[in-house]
């Protein structure tokens, strides 16, 4: 069976470094915090090209402290608005921080939020955007920067399919106040568990993450305010920092992989593919999502042929069952509800074979008869 992502391929090919450094860890008893956090930190934010980076426990939780940690103007003025087609805790945590989430539709073919749409939603009582990097293909954040500093409002970049993807020489996570990052195992940089971490060039924000994160204080024994408890663990640190060497290189097999679909599926007319043309680094894709007819026919049909697909995602969140008290109006979310019936991710993963590509492709076209 050919899986949407293989992750003991991934940890064979690094097998014996990251054996070392969990033994080192095992060893050292450095299972909370320690060196390997900090270099970890450190090499982060020095590679991405960021002033400060908060590691924690999980991509949720950094959401969940970012949007604490930049607030609300008021009780009423506690809106924040994010896209109607992502995983849903990227509007878990604007609620569970005390926000009240304003669903925004998403672009026809990028996926990503409507720049047109997020206008539309401001009001009065708006204090943020948390935008989504949705696939690995980055939103339109420049033209977002230019509408919050109109109105206002902060920016949360979550980052959580986008890691180490370049818009205009700069990489995402960069351009808001804040940008999150989940190092969920099958993300491009994955831990062995869960793992997350902020970004920011802001000391106060860094600061009140980092109290946000570890009980309301930057130091133990002080709390200054209601915190969390979410910390990057040492071990995973410890393999994150080997792993964090092959980024570019898993990034650009992510490409290679593209291309040979691309190639491959260009002339089926039964299909939509993420993008006509691929720039270097200008997207991490961390899915490859076609838009397909009769997609769950031919998602049965590739299973038969040993081809495993998944589909991000099965229902837009303004009509996830947490959020049916908002009663909102499906005229409002056309693109994003259009998705959701069509959207079908290709196994991709940079240790993927080209043959396995050209199989996968050879099979969609003789399902639709090409």
């Amino acid at each position: 069976m050919i899986k949407p992502a293989n992750l003991y391929l991934q940890y064979k090919s690094q097998k014996k470094e990251i054996d070392k450094a969990i033994l080192k860890i095992i060893s050292n008893n450095s299972f909370i915090g320690g060196d390997e956090v900090k270099k970890f930190e450190n090499n982060f934010k020095k590679r991405i090209g960021s002033r400060y980076c908060v590691a924690c426990g999980n991509g949720t939780d950094a959401l969940l402290a970012s949007v604490k940690s930049l607030g609300f103007k008021s009780k009423i003025k506690n809106e924040v608005i994010t896209t109607s087609h992502t995983w849903f805790s990227t509007a878990s945590a604007i609620t569970n921080a005390g926000g009240k989430v304003i669903f925004c539709d998403t672009e026809k073919d990028s996926y990503n939020i409507s720049v047109n749409e997020i206008e539309k939603k401001v009001t009065k009582r708006t204090s943020g955007i948390v935008i989504v990097h949705l696939f690995g293909q980055p939103a339109q954040i420049e033209k977002i920067l230019q509408l919050a500093n109109k109105y206002k409002l902060w920016v949360i970049e979550d980052c959580a399919q986008a890691h180490f993807i370049k818009k205009n020489k700069k990489y995402l996570g960069n351009f808001g106040h804040i940008g999150t990052f989940s190092f969920y195992p099958g993300k491009n940089l994955g831990a062995m568990g869960d793992a997350g971490a902020i970004i920011t060039n802001n000391k106060r924000l860094r600061n009140l993450c980092i109290m946000h994160l570890r009980h309301g204080g930057q130091r133990k024994h002080e709390h200054l305010l209601e915190g969390l408890n979410s910390r990057l663990d040492g071990l995973q640190a410890a393999i994150l920092n080997i792993k964090l060497r092959k980024i570019d290189t898993w990034n650009k097999k992510r490409e290679i992989i593209a291309k040979e679909y691309l190639k491959n599926l260009s002339n089926l007319s039964a299909i939509k593919l993420p993008i006509s043309n691929i720039k270097r680094n200008a997207h991490g894709f961390h899915q490859f999502v076609i838009k397909a007819k009769k997609r769950d026919e031919l998602r049965k049909f590739l299973y038969s042929k040993k081809i495993n697909t998944l589909i991000h995602y099965p229902k837009i969140l303004p009509f996830v069952p947490a959020y049916k008290y908002q009663k909102n109006k499906k005229k409002e979310f056309p693109n994003s509800l259009k998705n959701q019936r069509l959207v079908l991710s290709l196994p991709i993963y940079p240790e993927l074979k080209i043959k396995e590509v050209r199989y996968i492709s050879r099979m969609i076209k003789k399902f639709y008869k090409f």
